[in-house]
């Protein structure tokens, strides 16, 4: 059923991507809103990778914007969404997928730095709650959606703390919001837990630490039980689409796990 999103203006944070030979989760899932019909503002940091999303959807003939923002100033995320608004007249979808862990330097309880716990809050939390700040004013006219990017380390063993904990209160924002803005407004709110994911972001800074890409791919692949091999960023991305899709207009307040299983089965955890 093609068009599950026609006629809406999306913003995705964190819509570039880190360099690598896969693609992420924000590139895909803002690839796949606008083949859905909506017109998809791309936000990154990095401009040019930004612009590299908007090229792929360019290229299939879809309606797209890049804006360069870092979603951890206020500022910069205020500014985004008055853009948005200016260009298309509204807002129907906010799509939040900033996120990072060990290129932080993030590390067990007892060896973290206060800088990096500051920095993992800034850019895992604080950046996600801006970009709901500031585009719930235009989502209550129409009754948008926003969908969260988690991480099943919220619910599974995960050794750094400045990632688990911020993914894990990215889940109470997602039922907070949910809880205030269903009965007067219809805004939906739902978070996506990825799993174990082939996308740049999650294999490349491993390889750079100098664990073999091989290695790095097996030992992943082996925590997921459904077909022993990794998801990809399309798989979040499908996610989100149903979430933001008017299919889903009965769903509000979920945190979904797009695991292949990872999370009910006792698989150890990899590198």
């Amino acid at each position: 059923m093609p068009g599950r999103v026609a006629g809406k203006v999306a913003i995705v944070v964190g819509g570039g991507q880190t360099p690598g030979a896969s693609i992420g989760n924000g590139r895909a899932t803002a690839i796949l809103l606008a083949r859905e019909g909506a017109k998809v503002v791309v936000a990154d940091r990095n401009l040019a990778s930004a612009e590299e999303t908007v090229r792929a959807i360019q290229q299939e003939g879809g309606d797209a914007t890049a804006f360069q923002a870092d979603a951890t100033r206020e500022a910069e995320v205020k500014a985004l969404v008055a853009a948005t608004v200016a260009r298309y007249g509204t807002l129907d979808i906010l799509h939040t997928n900033v996120g990072a862990s060990i290129t932080l330097g993030d590390a067990p309880p007892d060896e973290i730095s206060e800088e990096v716990l500051d920095r993992s809050f800034a850019v895992n939390f604080k950046s996600v709650w801006l970009a709901c700040k500031h585009a719930l004013p235009h989502l209550r006219k129409n009754g948008g959606s926003i969908v969260i990017i988690s991480s099943l380390a919220a619910r599974t063993s995960y050794p750094w703390i400045g990632y688990k904990a911020t993914k894990t209160a990215l889940l109470a924002l997602t039922e907070n919001l949910a809880t205030l803005e269903a009965t007067k407004y219809r805004v939906r709110v739902n978070a996506i837990l990825p799993g174990a994911m082939n996308t740049p972001m999650a294999i490349e800074p491993r390889v750079a630490k100098g664990v073999p890409r091989a290695e790095v791919i097996e030992s992943r692949d082996r925590r997921v039980p459904l077909g022993g091999k990794m998801g990809t960023g399309w798989d979040v991305a499908y996610a989100a689409l149903f979430l933001h899709s008017d299919e889903a207009g009965f769903i509000t307040g979920v945190s979904l796990a797009v695991d292949g299983g990872e999370c009910i089965s006792s698989g150890s955890q990899g590198v």
